[in-house]
């Protein structure tokens, strides 16, 4: 089969090239997926960039986590009734050496989620990463109907599935964005009012939806460098879920004042989150996708020969939607 892969870090167009390897059989509990696409997430450039510098001690890596397909095999201990099942992958590569960027993957069988038939491939492979983690950050402290959630970044991968998680289960969402096209992104995904991301129009808006007290959720996409305002517009005993820290990856704790404000801090790893959290997202994906409530963006498409190029595209950035690279 035809795979990209890389043997060393460094950038993309260096170390990822596409080569003939041999297509996987399926272990006991696992399904073989013929890839149609994969998709490319920041996670996916920074272990190919070098962040998890252990990740290559065993030999070379196909990247990506997220896909779909269709399966054509099974392993033993998975009924042959799913062959012929259209299917949207996630955690392919996570913990593992081989992922989504090749024409067949091996993975368990939960991993391999069925896939609606009114849904395409490429909306399937969008659902792993951003909207499991948008689903997790929403749900894993409770109901939101009727509560305020602020959401950073709203245009962003995971917080436009946020902005429209928020929205079906009756929250008013309050998002930040940087700049007018990012404020439309918002919008239209349902958010109430967009904000920036700092400053007193922020602050102000939060104090005129709340009364003054605060919003009871904030889901938030770089902890370190939004704590301070993010304390400024948190009620006393809300919950702060964050699944990044990028510009200050150890961020120092004022701990004394969120200590009195009795928050809750979830720091969200979608890989890591409880096997029961991912089917009660799943559950959610499959009703959604099936009574197309959800939007999808996607922004860029390559082949697979030109995969370099979709990883140059994710570390640029500047656009908003996801990035694919189709296998057929």
């Amino acid at each position: 089969m035809k795979a990209a892969i890389y043997n060393s870090f460094g950038s993309a167009s260096e170390v990822l090239e596409v080569v003939e390897i041999d297509t996987p059989e399926p272990a006991h509990g696992e399904v073989l997926v013929k890839l149609n696409c994969s998709a490319v997430h920041p996670s996916d450039v920074k272990k190919r960039a070098g962040g998890f510098p252990d990740l290559l001690k065993d030999g070379f890596i196909i990247p990506h986590s997220d896909g779909a397909g269709v399966i054509e095999a099974v392993g033993r201990g998975v009924p042959h009734s799913r062959i012929g099942e259209r299917v949207w992958v996630y955690q392919a590569q996570y913990g593992r050496r081989f992922g989504t960027s090749a024409e067949y993957v091996s993975v368990d069988s939960k991993r391999a989620i069925v896939l609606p038939d009114n849904v395409g491939f490429d909306i399937g492979a969008c659902m792993g990463i951003p909207a499991m983690t948008a689903h997790r950050c929403v749900f894993a402290d409770g109901p939101v109907e009727g509560q305020t959630l602020l959401v950073t970044g709203g245009a962003g991968r995971v917080g436009h599935y946020v902005i429209q998680w928020a929205k079906y289960a009756g929250a008013r969402v309050i998002a930040t964005a940087s700049n007018p096209k990012a404020e439309a992104e918002c919008y239209a995904a349902g958010a109430d009012i967009v904000c920036p991301h700092q400053g007193d129009e922020l602050t102000g808006t939060v104090a005129d939806m709340t009364d003054g007290q605060g919003v009871e959720r904030i889901v938030d996409g770089e902890f370190g460098g939004n704590l301070p305002v993010l304390l400024d517009v948190a009620r006393t005993g809300s919950t702060i879920a964050t699944y990044a820290s990028m510009q200050v990856p150890e961020p120092s704790l004022p701990f004394r004042r969120m200590m009195f404000m009795d928050l809750t801090i979830r720091l969200v790893l979608v890989y890591a989150i409880p096997e029961p959290a991912k089917l009660d997202a799943i559950y959610d994906v499959t009703d959604f996708l099936e009574k197309d409530l959800l939007q999808h963006r996607i922004a860029h498409r390559v082949t697979l020969e030109k995969i370099a190029s979709a990883h140059e595209l994710v570390e640029q950035g500047g656009f908003y939607g996801m990035v694919l690279v189709d296998i057929e």
